[in-house]
């Protein structure tokens, strides 16, 4: 009985299927990512947070002076409780 053979023995032939070439298909879309919008918002007080914390505290003569005022019992008055309510009324937009 004779078996024939499946596959060829040639060498020079590679084992490659005719019409079968070696190059790599290009990719069908490219990649992509997408935030959130609770990421989007966290990564903007992450980045705020670190800005703020970076930064050089420059007033704190400022507030030494300001706390050696409140300290002193004759600076407060009426007027300085006026002008600092209505400054922070106006902040509110009142």
């Amino acid at each position: 009985m004779m078996i024939d053979r499946i596959g060829s023995i040639d060498p020079i032939q590679s084992g490659k299927k005719a019409g079968q070439n070696n190059k790599v298909a290009a990719p069908s879309k490219e990649d992509s990512i997408s935030l959130s919008a609770e990421a989007v918002e966290k990564g903007e007080i992450y980045k705020a947070m670190e800005i703020a914390s970076s930064a050089a505290d420059i007033r704190a003569e400022r507030i030494a002076e300001l706390r050696a005022k409140i300290d002193d019992p004759s600076y407060i008055s009426d007027t300085i409780l006026n002008t600092t309510a209505e400054k922070i009324m106006e902040a509110f937009g009142l």
